[in-house]
């Protein structure tokens, strides 16, 4: 496998590790997850999350992207198009033109790039079949600029897991700590450091799944609490803006 050195991480919130927290009043996330794993292969690594929540592709690129390269990463992982999908209007020719920017200027200097697609959401939330058509064109996107850049891609939407609805948080448009965890072993398995495998696309075990009734009442409930959008304070700057070692 490739020795790294420094890390850096850019997106929205789905990178900078919402709904699933650290224990220290903030919140950790796969990318955390990902940096962990790999210093513990190449030990010394230096990591920065530029990540933000609620930023749209565009913002990513325009507010992140350029210091990012500064840093000059040999790994880097991308993640854009989630906010964008949630607007009025959708284009996902503008996704892909600003993945594969983003992607390929990272490429440019030399870093190994990551990203994944986004899973089926009609078995995570009531308005996922509103927003399925979004999500398949959003993937495709994904997908184009990652064969286009030669970024590495971990296809979530191809598995059914991704759309249990036990590895997303409860206002379902961010996974839980479980899910954060799954995005981290998928990404370290695909750049293949040591001791990695599989694990992480299996199901979950099948018992105690919620029922019929269940499930209606917690999709009443999501509409009561989410359907206005997300009341809660989340972190508008970046947690880790400069190089740093993992544990600092």
């Amino acid at each position: 496998m490739p020795l790294f050195r420094r890390y850096v991480a850019i997106g929205d919130s789905s990178t900078a590790g919402l709904d699933d927290p650290d224990g220290k009043g903030g919140y950790r996330g796969g990318a955390d997850r990902l940096a962990a794993r790999v210093d513990e292969a190449c030990p010394g690594l230096l990591y920065a999350n530029l990540a933000v929540s609620g930023k749209l592709s565009r913002e990513i690129r325009e507010e992140q992207l350029e210091a990012a390269v500064a840093m000059r990463p040999d790994l880097a992982t991308v993640f854009a198009g989630s906010n964008d999908i949630l607007q009025r209007r959708f284009d996902a020719a503008v996704v892909h033109d600003e993945v594969a920017r983003m992607q390929g200027a990272l490429r440019a200097v030399g870093a190994t790039v990551l990203t994944f697609t986004l899973p089926d959401l009609r078995g995570v939330m009531p308005l996922g079949r509103l927003l399925a058509r979004r999500v398949a064109a959003m993937n495709e996107a994904l997908r184009d600029a990652s064969r286009a850049t030669g970024a590495i891609l971990v296809d979530f939407a191809a598995l059914g897991l991704g759309s249990d609805r036990r590895l997303w948080s409860d206002d379902r448009f961010h996974v839980n700590s479980e899910g954060h965890a799954r995005i981290a072993a998928a990404l370290a398995h695909a750049i293949g450091l040591p001791g990695t495998d599989d694990a992480w696309s299996r199901p979950l075990p099948s018992d105690g799944r919620p029922g019929w009734f269940s499930r209606c009442c917690a999709d009443l409930g999501w509409f009561r609490r989410h359907l206005l959008g997300r009341s809660a304070a989340v972190p508008r700057a970046p947690k880790r803006p400069r190089l740093a070692p993992v544990g600092g």
